[in-house]
């Protein structure tokens, strides 16, 4: 009898219960698809066994009863772990393969895979360890009790893989011991991912994909770029650059990068070059990584008016629910798009994350093209780990690596100083043919850089300059400049915000570009966000003193077009207050070494190397979060700190962030769809557009003063005065305005 024992259970819309998933079907459904994903690195075996035994632990007498705990009523949470009083199911197998490994030390590798494939990847010693074994002897309690069933006897006797780790594929060496980390989250997320799909298509009863393949796309794509065909002078430069990356993509994948200038067209010019390549080297899909959500929003906008809404996925805000239910649960997204508009925040925190909500995509990495846009921004303080998994991801999983800037990091060779060196990229390839006299020939703005330095101006000598101007653009350092300079100047000045909603911006952002269009006048005051990669063209603009590729990056919003021939003007002043100290200050520092010497050089990505690895030299610590302590000294034991490891990769502000789902404009309907229906993966990519993230500490006052309440696993906006359009979410508690409800 394949049918007494059960998977899973739902209710009708009627409210009667729905034929049973059946646990049989479950596994074999399961292993099926975890082999087939990680076909793509060549250890389909590994996946196929942890996907037939992960949930061996469902046969258990209890786990049944459970479920079917009162005549005629079922528990749809039921397999849902780490709640209330439910039984735990992802005991059973794990300890199954310690057995039939004969206690070796690769059965952890299974531990991780199948003992964590609810709650997330676990550390060995302090959590692992403990769960499974016993003062030193394996707990088969549970597992003693299936072995008898009839049922479960046919997935006890299945092979132990044969085929080798891809990390050993060039043999056993530090280089594949510092990737064995990266592996069993490849392994992992084959698993949860296709243990998430095959109960996806019983819950939701229909399945994700319905893609165009990527031949498709670039017909689409060249169909696009025929029609935008235009002879200006800044187009043919453009285009210029266009074949340079359409001949280079035959090139052997790896690493590359692409230097282009601000203006020079490298949004789509990075595509071209990632679908011949990905067509040549039969490559899945194309994630484009963005350090802000500001240019996430602008570049899956031009990106969707090419391929079309529903062949592009954008995916940035961190949804993940406080509390997991079967519908939530289910729709995290595992990019199974073929082209993901993602942030760095997004993909890095997925590659060094635990939950099973983040990890499911993983896999999806494997055999695709990633452009690293902005790559300057990548963060120094984990520079270590994150050059490591992109080594990991090229030399084993058949990613190549794009990374792109008008303002190159110095990511190549050796990095810093000693005693704080690290080994950074090998073998990286230059798409364009001369990147300075690049740089040089889109020469559109003239730098006025104060003789001193160290010589201040105060927001009010700032705003009598600034208004002197029709249409200005002035970017400093914080946002607490930002808010001072902006109750400065007069009113109808749009002030750009990081806690206004992606709608919100996108909205203001195209209401800047219409009123640069018609001339109207218009004053912009802006932190970094608009820096790198917003498309607006101003003639004057005005940036606080910083590190040199902010610089250069806000440059990139002055005179774009090339419409004053004579150049566009940038300003660099010397803010009341120097940037916070940290890693600001000391970009401050490089950028005022570099100034003070090389005055009269033109901005290059020469002279951005030089200041990067002025910068570099001045760091303190490119692993901050001890890398290699956590996922690498003990790797050879298979004892890694997981959980450890993730909960400390935090990328933004170095603090843990929160998100909320603000009230703005269609976000009411999308908030009554949550609360009645719950998530499902079409409602979340709805509601991204209106989410707003906030470090734990501002969230944790907010949520204090009732402007939030928790709706089926989200919180949401529930007190109106805490979204003010223009301004975004009030993050100061001294622009609270007491609404109703609110302490």
């Amino acid at each position: 009898m394949k049918n007494h024992f059960i998977a899973h259970i739902k209710k009708k819309p009627d409210g009667s219960w729905a034929t049973p998933h059946l646990l049989y079907e479950h596994l074999i459904e399961t292993a099926e698809k975890a082999s087939e994903f990680a076909s793509a690195f060549g250890n389909n075996d590994w996946a196929e066994l942890a996907g037939l035994l992960h949930d061996l632990g469902k046969f258990h007498p209890d786990w049944q009863k459970y479920l079917r705990r009162k005549t005629g009523y079922f528990d749809e949470e039921a397999h849902i772990e780490g709640y209330g009083n439910r039984p735990y199911h992802s005991q059973a197998g794990a300890a199954y393969i310690f057995e039939k490994f004969k206690y070796c030390k690769e059965a952890k590798i299974f531990a991780y895979l199948i003992g964590c494939h609810h709650r997330g990847l676990k550390d060995w010693v302090a959590d692992l360890k403990n769960r499974f074994f016993e003062d030193g002897k394996l707990i088969t309690s549970d597992l003693e009790k299936i072995k008898p069933i009839d049922e479960a006897k046919q997935f006890l006797d299945k092979p132990i893989p044969e085929s080798n780790p891809i990390i050993y594929k060039n043999g056993v060496d530090n280089n594949s011991k510092e990737q064995i980390h990266l592996w069993i989250r490849m392994l992992f997320s084959c698993l949860v991912d296709a243990d998430f799909l095959d109960t996806e298509k019983y819950m939701e009863e229909k399945e994700r994909g319905g893609y165009l393949n990527l031949e498709d796309l670039k017909q689409r794509f060249d169909e696009f770029m025929i029609s935008k065909k235009s002879d200006t002078e800044i187009n043919k430069k453009r285009n210029d650059i266009l074949n340079q990356c359409r001949e280079k993509a035959d090139l052997k994948p790896g690493f590359f990068t692409l230097t282009v200038p601000t203006g020079g067209g490298k949004t789509l010019s990075s595509m071209a070059f990632a679908l011949e390549h990905a067509i040549k080297y039969n490559k899945k899909r194309i994630i484009v990584a963005i350090p802000y959500t500001s240019i996430i929003e602008q570049t899956a906008e031009v990106y969707k008016s090419v391929f079309g809404k529903d062949q592009v996925v954008e995916h940035h805000s961190n949804l993940d629910p406080e509390k997991e239910n079967s519908k939530n649960r289910l729709a995290s997204e595992n990019w199974d798009a073929p082209i993901i508009v993602t942030t760095n925040v997004q993909l890095f925190e997925s590659l060094f994350g635990n939950k099973t909500s983040v990890c499911r995509k993983l896999h999806n990495i494997a055999n695709s093209i990633i452009i690293l846009d902005e790559a300057q921004m990548l963060p120094q303080e984990y520079l270590r780990p994150i050059i490591s998994v992109l080594k990991g991801l090229v030399n084993y999983f058949g990613v190549t690596v794009v990374l792109m800037s008008a303002t190159q990091p110095a990511l190549i060779g050796k990095i810093g100083t000693p005693p704080n060196v690290i080994d950074g990229l090998e073998n990286v390839t230059e798409i364009i043919d001369d990147p300075d006299s690049l740089a040089k020939d889109f020469k559109r703005v003239e730098f006025i850089i104060p003789k001193d330095l160290n010589s201040t101006k105060s927001w009010e000598e700032i705003t009598e300059e600034l208004n002197q101007y029709h249409q200005v653009l002035c970017i400093v350092n914080t946002r607490t400049d930002c808010r001072e300079l902006y109750k400065l100047m007069p009113e109808g000045t749009i002030h750009l915000s990081g806690f206004m909603c992606g709608e919100e911006r996108s909205e203001v952002i195209a209401n800047i570009k219409t009123k640069l269009n018609n001339n109207e006048p218009i004053k912009v005051i802006s932190t970094q966000l608009v820096e790198a990669g917003v498309d607006i063209d101003f003639l004057v603009v005005y940036r606080a003193l910083t590190g040199l590729d902010s610089i250069a990056q806000a440059a990139g919003r002055c005179n774009r077009e090339n419409k004053i021939k004579d150049g566009g003007k940038v300003f660099v002043f010397v803010p009341p207050k120097p940037s916070p100290s940290g890693y600001l200050r000391k970009c401050e520092d490089a950028g005022k070494a570099i100034l003070r010497n090389k005055s009269n050089e033109d901005f290059t990505p020469s002279l951005y190397l030089e200041y990067f690895k002025y910068l570099y030299s001045n760091i303190n610590s490119f692993d901050k979060i001890d890398f290699h302590s956590r996922l690498v000294r003990d790797a050879s034991a298979f004892d890694f700190q997981f959980k450890t490891f993730a909960e400390n990769f935090n990328m933004i502000d170095d603090k843990k962030q929160m998100s909320i789902i603000v009230r703005y404009k269609n976000s009411e309907s999308l908030i009554n769809q949550l609360k009645i229906a719950g998530a499902s993966k079409e409602l979340l990519r709805k509601l991204q557009r209106y989410i707003v993230n906030i470090p734990i500490y501002l969230f944790n006052k907010i949520r204090e003063a009732n402007y939030i309440e928790y709706s089926n696993g989200y919180w949401v906006q529930s007190d109106e005065n805490l979204y003010k359009p223009g301004l975004g979410l009030l993050a100061n508690e001294s622009d609270w305005i007491v609404g109703d409800g609110v302490v």
